[in-house]
């Protein structure tokens, strides 16, 4: 969430902010802000709403002149937004300039204690504790006054700074929040993402947890906390740069879930060699499978549902007890982990700030931790023991789609690789699934040649005041990612149910037209969910099945079907789910909706 990007070099810098803020809107703002060290002076200029706004005021750009600068895009936690919130934030005696992602957990305590001092604050943000504490401490060295900063602050935080005093540099720093630094010949940047500096360089550096840089026009030098020269290792962003743009679709959602079968295959077919899964970065031994007791697996959002999926994979292929938790509950539940538990933690950004906190509580208990990851490099990966990478490309899309389809090709690659070690699958089952896994890319580009019948589908049903998805087992688990997708982009209220649970209570909610999306994949519990079907059919439910091809005829049981490929049963959540993204885009495109900015959401959750 929030975006930051700073540039010094030889070039005017306010274009450079405002384009490398567009590139990071798909992370979710509600305001924005640049600041310009030019003349001596910080010259700061923000307003609320969208980009285009502030964009208006500077005039493109022209209206700010300056070689140095940094911008942020807001995404409000402390205080509401408004012109004067947003980011940048200056102290008191405008010397001192800051954009901040995440939260300063303790910066009420701060705030007391400067206003002790006769600080005054003008906003409600934990911010502009941060440029006020800067210059409590500034007494002319600025990297100084940085470090003693964040030895008092806690939380988790990526700062770009300005000091008006030091026309030639920016100081940033992150914790537990993504920030990279890009190195150019014509100058040097900082940013939350790589997509907001990719048509400007290739070339990065990674932050570790509370290392300082100084950038200057000429070169960047990275120090820890003690002022002690740290060699940073440069990273080469070998992606195309047409992977974050949207390559002539009307929308990046759109673009990544046409993505989807490429990406699959990319996930999983260097992992599979000579009929085997090879899985780089795990270092598992079959001893240690053995011994494993219970696993966990953690995530958040779309990631905790692939958890759901992971929970019926795993479970059927090692008979270990697996459990899916959220990870916002997971670190607060005191949970019973010891060295014989496998906690796997998934997350696409791999800096989403519940699961990392999730993750080190894990191995503070002893657990190993195996982390399904998109980012390499990311906060996520480097902690965790084990780490498989999903080559699913940049995301930009708020409402992920391709991650958690990748996500979902890593658990099933997981699942069977410690099958294989535990001797729990016999070898044609085991080679069953590995042939079948190549075939899920062509079958998943079948549905998606078949979307005009989903979008005709969503045009019936874009008015609808509230959808509600059923499913048994893997299908339910399929139906919570379904129904997270169309309210997230649509903002129909929408919720998932276990179809066995609707007597139980949710089947009071049906009325003459309500909309049910019914999943009936699964050949063992079909003839319980056309029981379901028919209950909810009986008090006027309109019924939208998801069906398998060369499966049981449903359709005299529903209004309308869309079908899906035959696969193995393990595998049919990564088809099913297909459908389910298609109608929940053409919903919201029907419906006039911000598919890629949807209200309220941002990309990437860096803070509780």
């Amino acid at each position: 969430m929030c975006g930051i990007i700073g540039y010094v070099g030889q070039e005017p810098v306010t274009p450079i902010l405002l384009d490398g803020l567009s590139k990071l809107e798909y992370r979710g703002y509600d305001s924005a802000g640049v600041a310009v060290l030019s003349g001596g002076q910080i010259n700061v200029v923000k307003a609320k709403g969208r980009l285009s706004v502030l964009a208006g005021i500077l005039e493109g750009g022209s209206g700010l002149p300056g070689h140095i600068g940094i911008g942020h895009t807001r995404w409000a936690t402390h205080g509401k937004p408004s012109d004067l919130n947003a980011h940048p934030h200056v102290s008191t005696s405008g010397k001192i300039a800051v954009v901040h992602n995440g939260i300063i957990e303790n910066y009420q305590k701060i705030k007391e204690f400067l206003a002790k001092k006769g600080v005054c604050f003008t906003t409600e943000t934990d911010t502009e504790v941060v440029a006020q504490l800067v210059e409590y401490f500034y007494d002319g060295d600025i990297f100084k006054a940085v470090a003693e900063t964040l030895r008092l602050a806690q939380g988790s935080y990526a700062l770009g700074i300005l000091c008006m005093d030091f026309p030639d540099q920016i100081i940033a720093v992150r914790k537990e929040a993504p920030l990279i630094v890009g190195l150019s010949e014509d100058g040097n940047y900082i940013a939350s993402d790589i997509p907001a500096i990719l048509n400007r360089t290739r070339r990065i550096y990674r932050l570790a947890d509370r290392e300082i840089v100084v950038l200057k026009a000429d070169g960047v030098e990275v120090y820890d906390i003690d002022g002690e020269r740290v060699q940073k290792e440069e990273f080469y962003v070998d992606w195309d740069v047409s992977a974050a743009e949207k390559c002539g679709y009307e929308h990046f959602m759109f673009k990544e879930i046409m993505e989807q079968p490429r990406a699959f295959a990319d996930t999983v077919n260097p992992r599979i060699v000579n009929g085997e899964i090879v899985l780089d970065n795990i270092h598992m031994s079959d001893e240690y499978i053995k011994n494993i007791q219970r696993i966990f697996i953690v995530a958040c959002g779309s990631a905790y549902h692939v958890g759901m999926v992971g929970k019926y994979t795993l479970e059927k292929l090692t008979r270990k007890p697996v459990e899916a938790v959220l990870a916002s509950e997971f670190r607060y539940s005191d949970p019973i982990v010891d060295d014989k538990t496998l906690v796997i933690i998934i997350s696409q950004s791999g800096e989403t700030a519940d699961t990392l906190a999730a993750l080190r509580e894990a191995k503070r208990r002893g657990a190993r931790t195996l982390s399904i990851v998109n980012v390499v490099g990311s906060s996520i990966a480097n902690d965790s023991d084990d780490v498989l990478y999903t080559w699913a490309g940049p995301e930009i899309a708020v409402a992920t789609t391709k991650a958690y389809t990748t996500q979902l090709a890593a658990i099933y690659l997981i699942s069977l690789y410690m099958a294989k070690s535990l001797g729990t699958i016999g070898r044609d089952a085991y080679d069953a699934v590995i042939a079948e896994l190549g075939h899920i890319p062509e079958k998943i580009q079948a549905i998606l040649e078949d979307k005009a019948h989903i979008q005709y589908l969503a045009s019936q049903h874009f008015n609808s005041k509230s959808i509600f998805f059923i499913g048994r087992n893997l299908d339910y688990a399929i139906c919570m990612e379904g129904s997270l997708k169309l309210k997230e982009i649509s903002y129909i209220q929408s919720e998932a149910y276990a179809a066995g649970e609707l007597k139980h209570g949710t089947i009071s909610l049906i009325e003459e037209g309500t909309l049910v999306m019914a999943l009936a994949t699964g050949d063992k519990l079909f003839d319980k969910m056309v029981s379901n079907i028919k209950e909810v059919k009986a008090r006027g439910a309109v019924v939208i099945a998801v069906t398998k091809q060369g499966g049981r005829n449903i359709d005299k049981d529903v209004d309308s079907t869309i079908s899906i490929p035959h696969t193995q049963e393990m595998l049919l959540p990564s088809l099913a789910v297909i459908p389910l993204q298609l109608f929940a885009y053409y919903t919201a495109l029907q419906k006039g909706c911000d598919i890629d900015k949807p209200r309220n959401l941002a990309k990437s959750v860096t803070v509780e």
